[in-house]
């Protein structure tokens, strides 16, 4: 996100919403860079990401007369491009999505994922397509995006220990899937790289 803080951002939404128009090329400017990657790891391709980003603060300026200040703009934004994203989703039907990467499920502690810049496996795309879109987008939001189950209960709407629970059942559908597409067991899978970076 941009440079705007809270009190900034507030003000500029107020201004929007009594009729100073102008000003939400401001909001746009701050939210454009994360609303373009959301996307883009959501739908796998960079023009679709630039077309559905402007698409969705289309949407946004549409609806700011139903935005509520009882939650952060940005996630009432994320739930705006969640579904937007789900929309292009299904009329696609087909969509190629940043691999997921782990390290060795041996090692007890929370899941780790790995993404590889600029490479698409084909294994984890077979992986990816056997989830619903619904758990990439957790999964997106949760280790692309950096978003906190706090932050992602606001956008999906959820309450934290049922995503704490979906997060992992998650995790453990895609280590299986991508496992049965390797040819390899679980164990085995992100053994031998030295190239993904960590997402937390």
């Amino acid at each position: 996100m941009g440079d705007v803080d809270d009190a900034r951002l507030s003000r500029i939404i107020t201004d929007v919403l009594e009729g100073e128009t102008e000003k939400f090329a401001e909001i746009i400017r701050t939210y454009q860079k994360s609303i373009f990657h959301y996307c883009f790891h959501m739908l796998g391709d960079a023009g679709d990401a630039e077309d559905s980003g402007q698409e969705i603060f289309l949407k946004a300026y549409r609806s700011m007369g139903k935005y509520s200040r009882e939650i952060p703009f940005g996630a009432w934004l994320y739930k705006i491009a969640y579904h937007h994203c789900i929309d292009v989703l299904r009329k696609r039907k087909l969509a190629k999505y940043l691999p997921f990467f782990y390290r060795d499920e041996r090692q007890h502690r929370p899941v780790d994922w790995w993404v590889e810049e600029n490479c698409f496996n084909e294994f984890v795309q077979r992986a990816l397509a056997k989830l619903s879109a619904e758990e990439r987008n957790l999964l997106i939001l949760r280790c692309v995006e950096e978003k906190s189950y706090d932050e992602i209960g606001l956008i999906l709407q959820q309450n934290n220990a049922s995503l704490r629970k979906k997060y992992g059942r998650t995790a453990a559908k895609f280590r299986k899937y991508y496992a049965q597409e390797k040819g390899v067991e679980p164990y085995d899978i992100g053994q031998g790289s030295g190239s993904e970076t960590t997402i937390s």
